[in-house]
């Protein structure tokens, strides 16, 4: 199908807003043993079938019943992944407005992600939205009160808080809270993210100056992947898998990987109301379109807890989390003796909601969701933005704007291509 960029998202969402698809109901028996009843499942929207949207097909308790891709490539492979009927859009806004969708799960580049988050949930959608959740610290405050405002479920698509092994930590992030919570490490803590403490920052992930430029590939809508983003020449290493080496889709192995890593650092510090009041840098000068490497990142909150982003790795002696009474290092060592007898006599923290279908369909708010999802999702993009700018800033966490920078407070609402707003 041909995109509609003459309609405004506004109009084209017109009829579609506060919609809220019903379930199917077909009773589990007549459909003989061995089958889901299709009131067991939620229907699911695909937006983005590359490597990343594929993956998430199969999940349990979900049926894919529509996908979208401005790659007719991207199309084309998944379709064969999937039962026949799925129906294929090359425009986002014609697969939210179907009525037989209940969740969109959005896995574009994340300069994508707050339009397409926003504009679900105003047409009644539930989300399920790649990481990080957005590229700008606005665009994030859009999202969170459009999900709001209609009343959504949305998750956030890091699991590190809830489940598997946490990187360097041979454990999940649950008792690493419950040894915080405890307080045997004392307070403030500082946390060391980087590669001695099991973290590695992707520096591949790096942008190229003076690219050629190329044809645009017969397959690709490539006006309609750039969407909100600056008009740029196409040339390949823009594009796919290579994008996150460009501010204008993402922000290199910090935006690729730092949700995945600090998302679990603000439920480990009990911090998800809040965000730090400062971030310092210490980087070479940034290409103004194209993403560099940087040093360290220092993140610092108002109680005087700090988050230690090691990009150089130069600390090989860091603990992952120091505080004023222990140390705790990869593989949950730890300089406190008898650490895990210690622990057991403390309570366990409190139980989250990880289901995601169960959340959906009892309305529930998920573990991860756009409110704590923004607010880590901020973290990295502060350090993006001192990182643009290279300068350490200071930050208001209930204003949510930075303090005496102008420039800095420039890059929290970026600008749009039209006629894409949020």
């Amino acid at each position: 199908m041909e995109t509609k960029t003459n309609h405004s998202r506004r109009s084209f969402l017109k009829n579609s807003l506060g919609a809220v698809a019903a379930f199917t109901i077909v009773p589990r028996h007549v459909l003989g043993r061995g089958y889901i009843a299709p009131s067991d499942q939620l229907t699911k929207g695909i937006i983005g079938v590359g490597s990343m949207g594929r993956g998430h097909i199969k999940y349990a308790g979900t049926r894919v019943v529509a996908i979208c891709d401005v790659d007719k490539g991207h199309l084309k492979t998944a379709l064969g992944m999937l039962e026949k009927g799925v129906k294929t859009f090359s425009d986002y806004r014609e697969l939210i407005q179907l009525p037989e969708v209940d969740i969109v799960h959005i896995a574009t580049p994340p300069h994508w992600h707050g339009i397409m988050a926003a504009d679900a949930a105003r047409a009644g959608k539930d989300i399920w939205c790649e990481k990080p959740m957005t590229r700008t610290i606005g665009e994030g405050k859009r999202v969170m009160e459009a999900v709001q405002q209609h009343g959504r479920i949305f998750r956030l698509n890091t699991w590190f808080r809830f489940e598997d092994r946490f990187y360097g930590m041979g454990t999940t992030v649950k008792p690493i809270r419950k040894l915080v919570e405890s307080g045997l490490l004392g307070w403030p803590l500082k946390v060391t993210v980087g590669k001695h403490t099991g973290f590695d920052w992707k520096f591949y992930w790096v942008g190229k100056t003076n690219l050629p430029t190329q044809s645009v590939p017969a397959d690709l809508d490539y006006d309609m992947w750039l969407g909100p983003a600056p008009y740029r020449p196409y040339t390949s290493h823009r594009v796919h898998q290579t994008f996150r080496g460009y501010w204008d889709y993402d922000g290199g192995g910090l935006g690729d990987m730092g949700q995945h890593y600090l998302d679990p650092v603000q439920y480990i510090l009990g911090k998800d109301d809040e965000s730090p009041v400062s971030v310092e840098v210490d980087a070479p000068q940034q290409h103004p379109d194209a993403v560099g490497t940087w040093r360290r990142i220092t993140y610092t909150y108002a109680d005087g807890c700090q988050i230690i982003l090691d990009g150089e790795g130069t600390d090989d002696k860091a603990a992952y989390i120091e505080g004023p009474k222990g140390k705790l290092y990869p593989g949950f060592k730890s300089d406190i003796p008898e650490l895990e007898k210690k622990l057991a006599a403390f309570p366990d923290p409190q139980p989250q909601m990880t289901d995601f279908v169960a959340a959906v369909k009892g309305r529930h708010k998920f573990a991860l969701n756009e409110s704590n999802g923004h607010r880590s999702a901020t973290i990295v993009n502060m350090g993006k933005i001192a990182l643009q700018l290279g300068r350490s800033l200071k930050f208001d966490p209930i204003k949510q704007e930075f303090v005496g920078d102008e420039g800095a407070n420039r890059l929290i609402d970026q600008p749009m291509r039209g006629p894409w707003t949020i």
